[in-house]
């Protein structure tokens, strides 16, 4: 009766994940001199990895004098729980070597669970082919953690193997095949897999929406969770809209964003922390640091996503120094900062040239939190040496990575040569940048252009040969704008809008004036073997401008002006929305392929450091 009373108040702790709780039931247990008792010992190591004391229920299980299957199936979910994957893996081992048990199917599930957080398909193949070895190979649970871990690994047919073999398949299993194929982008399957599902409950309907969020298919996801709130699925479990915040974020459209936020208000959600957080990153990635930093200024409790999210956010818009003293909080706070910290240091530092923060940044990342540097690291990290005139220590860096290196880190040093006029240097790391395998048209126009500054034009020639013979095509530039429920999209070059003539005549007004204020178009990243007067009217439409004189035309007096553009936005078009900015006096925020641009009153967040 004692044993059945302690039991029921551990579950209680679980369920309320309650450390302090089930501390003190642990402390009552000993003083009663039962705490060995039967079944007491693993279910105290169940609950204190519930509760997230995963070193006490390992100090616990370590203690122990006899340990069976329910222990270590109860370790190692605790270690699972607590993110610690490697360890689960690396204590498996010792279940044989040591209490010379075999694998049931809860300590397979567990395993296979572990691999799947890691992406180690290698491993988790080893693992598959054991349990198929085993006496517990029919298992359904473990089968679909399998379909759960190939489809995480990005091998949906594997996955689709495993899930046929399922004799009776549960929503787990439905959920996971359903996501596999939706994170691949295989979004004819995923949906086919879900209409045939048995039960279309909230957990299915989140598979399939987040599944397509994460795979670029932000817009098919938002009419599937329309549909869903149409059939009128209660939202007990805010993933889905973490998930819908998300595709806000990846789409940039603020408007949608507000009305989302308002949802997650109206259901209660907006202190869940993981959806704080997405609403901090959609608010940022949408051009509005200010609702980004309000919201952030309210969470009671903030993780390192929270910090990385505002000082990422903080950084892409031009505010370095507002990033490096979040971070300093962040420290301050006790909170660790991850890879993606530092990425987002790294890209502040780089676009305001604080070169010797960037260089100890740098060291610590690897001295004080013991962080390998990725490709990304190494590439901000150059960006930074280049812009700021260090050349050849940038091109040292280069030199002292141990990976292979991408186009992206020549052609940032690249680039960076031909802005300072380096042609000795460009010329080598242009030859470089050629022999490697490239793929972004940019470098094609890039080398083009640095050849032909040079006049080496047989060079010139044989980049044209590689452009042509690669059918290599720029990718059309477009800009989006919106206001209210009203959205729309220019092309580059496009001359068939309904209000092309009054774009137009905007345009040629403001052209005009900004030659008298002293406005002169820099046809550089134009390529060179065009007639002066053809790269400027090339210039001319850029699609940035299109979008802003439509802005300027159609929106509210006073209002800033949002613009997205798909690619970098060129040296001409950053004078030119400087110069608008200042004869309208409206603030106008882009956002390009690498960062955003706060343009008012004739200057720009990035002080010209993009």
């Amino acid at each position: 009766m004692l044993i059945s009373h302690y039991l029921h108040q551990l579950k209680l702790c679980a369920r309320r994940q309650t450390p302090s709780s089930v501390k003190n039931l642990h402390a009552q247990l000993i003083k009663a001199g039962i705490d060995s008792w039967e079944p007491l010992p693993n279910t105290l190591v169940d609950v204190y990895g519930k509760c997230g004391l995963v070193q006490d229920a390992f100090q616990l299980f370590d203690e122990m004098s006899q340990r069976d299957h329910v222990s270590w199936a109860s370790i190692l979910t605790a270690h699972n729980q607590a993110n610690l994957p490697r360890r689960t893996l690396s204590m498996f081992i010792a279940m044989f070597a040591v209490d010379g048990l075999q694998p049931d199917h809860f300590v397979f599930a567990s395993l296979v669970k572990a691999c799947a957080c890691l992406g180690d398909v290698r491993l988790g193949k080893q693992v598959h082919g054991r349990f198929m070895s085993s006496s517990f190979c029919r298992d359904n649970v473990v089968k679909s953690s399998l379909v759960d871990m190939y489809a995480k690994c990005g091998l949906p047919d594997d996955a689709y193997a495993v899930f046929c073999s399922i004799t009776m398949k549960n929503s787990a299993s439905w959920t996971a095949m359903i996501s596999g194929y939706a994170r691949s982008g295989r979004k004819t399957e995923a949906v086919g897999l879900f209409e045939k599902t048995p039960l279309r409950n909230l957990f299915t309907w989140t598979s399939l929406i987040s599944g397509l969020v994460q795979s670029g298919n932000g817009v098919d996801a938002f009419y599937l969770f329309i549909e869903m709130r149409r059939e009128g699925i209660d939202i007990v479990d805010p993933l889905v809209l973490s998930s819908i915040v998300g595709a806000c974020a990846n789409l940039a459209v603020l408007e949608l964003g507000k009305q989302v936020h308002g949802l997650v208000i109206s259901l209660g959600y907006d202190s869940c922390l993981y959806i704080s957080n997405a609403l901090v990153d959609m608010y940022a990635k949408c051009s509005d640091i200010l609702n980004a930093k309000e919201i952030f200024g309210k969470m009671q409790q903030r993780d390192v996503v929270s910090w990385t999210s505002i000082i990422v956010g903080a950084a892409q818009h031009g505010q370095a120094e507002e990033a490096l003293a979040l971070y300093e909080d962040m420290v301050a706070a006790g909170v660790k900062p991850n890879e993606v910290t530092f990425v987002g240091l790294l890209y502040a530092c780089s676009h305001v040239g604080l070169v010797n923060r960037g260089r100890a940044l740098f060291k610590s990342m690897i001295k004080y939190y013991g962080i390998s540097p990725s490709l990304q690291h190494y590439t901000c990290f150059v960006d930074l040496l280049s812009r700021s005139g260090h050349l050849d220590e940038a091109e040292s860096v280069i030199n002292s990575i141990p990976f292979e290196l991408d186009e992206a880190i020549w052609a940032a040093l690249l680039t960076s040569c031909k802005n300072r006029g380096n042609t000795q240097m460009a010329i080598r790391i242009a030859n470089r940048l050629l022999s490697s395998k490239l793929e972004d048209p940019s470098s094609f126009i890039l080398l083009s252009n640095v050849y032909a500054g040079a006049c080496m034009w047989e060079n010139v020639s044989k980049v044209r040969k590689l452009m042509s013979g690669m059918e290599v095509k720029k990718k059309p530039g477009y800009s989006s704008i919106e206001f209210g429920k009203e959205s729309q999209v220019f092309y580059a070059g496009e001359t068939s809008h309904a209000m092309r003539d009054e774009i137009f005549s905007l345009l040629k007004e403001l052209d005009e004036e900004m030659r008298r204020r002293g406005y002169v178009p820099d046809t550089s990243s134009v390529l060179h073997d065009m007639e002066q007067q053809e790269k400027e009217r090339q210039l001319f439409w850029h699609s940035e401008r299109l979008a802003l004189a439509y802005g300027l035309l159609k929106a509210v007096p006073g209002t800033v002006i949002r613009i997205m553009k798909n690619l970098r936005v060129c040296g001409d078009c950053h004078s030119v929305l400087k110069f608008i900015s200042s004869i309208v006096k409206r603030e106008i925020v882009v956002r390009d392929a690498n960062r955003y641009h706060h343009f008012k009153e004739g200057t720009c967040s990035c002080n010209d450091f993009w």
